[in-house]
């Protein structure tokens, strides 16, 4: 039953997932966490961590993750989880997979005609609302903290949230090189 779930859920995630991973993001957790309760927000927050970390494209990588994650948290063994992952990666890649194959010869054909660069205008602020909603998705208290609760972790995390912004934004330094500065950061301020 949870694998039919899980393929009919990032099915529709990728059919659905406009904007790359990043725009995948809040929709992966509105199902795993929020409506199936595969995943708690701390293990999903981990797997965006890790999935950033992993070559592939973030979205992929989350749903092989997540695939994993919720199979196990199921009570499944090793074996099921591996097969899990499998099922939430193909169900993720399908439909972009099918699209691609049928539209990629009109595309070709119709790209510069005014409807399809309407349909394209249209797509680019739910994109950036879809990268936005998955950035306030993990900003939560097991990311930052609460300052009531870890007034230290809390400062530290918006300290590294703002320095993040403005170190990829307005100074162009490498997103892979802000993780790894955020990483030791995290190791030193909040070991």
């Amino acid at each position: 039953m949870i694998f039919l779930l899980l393929f009919i859920t990032f099915f529709q995630i990728g059919l659905f997932g406009f904007g790359g991973g990043y725009g995948m993001l809040s929709l992966i957790q509105g199902e795993v966490v929020h409506h199936y309760h595969w995943l708690t927000t701390a293990q999903f927050t981990d797997i965006v961590a890790i999935s950033q970390m992993t070559p592939g494209p973030i979205g992929i990588n989350s749903a092989t993750y997540c695939g994993y994650t919720a199979v196990h948290n199921a009570g499944y063994g090793n074996m099921m989880s591996i097969l899990g992952s499998a099922t939430a990666t193909f169900a993720l890649v399908l439909p972009s997979f099918i699209l691609m194959i049928l539209i990629s010869r009109m595309f070709l054909k119709y790209m510069n005609t005014p409807a399809v660069q309407s349909i394209f205008k249209g797509l680019r602020p739910a994109v950036v609302g879809l990268l936005g909603a998955a950035t306030l998705l993990l900003m939560t208290p097991e990311n930052f903290s609460l300052p009531s609760v870890n007034p230290w972790q809390f400062w530290i995390s918006c300290a590294l949230f703002v320095a993040t912004f403005i170190g990829t934004y307005y100074v162009k330094i490498s997103p892979i090189r802000m993780i790894f500065y955020s990483a030791i950061a995290g190791l030193v301020l909040l070991y």
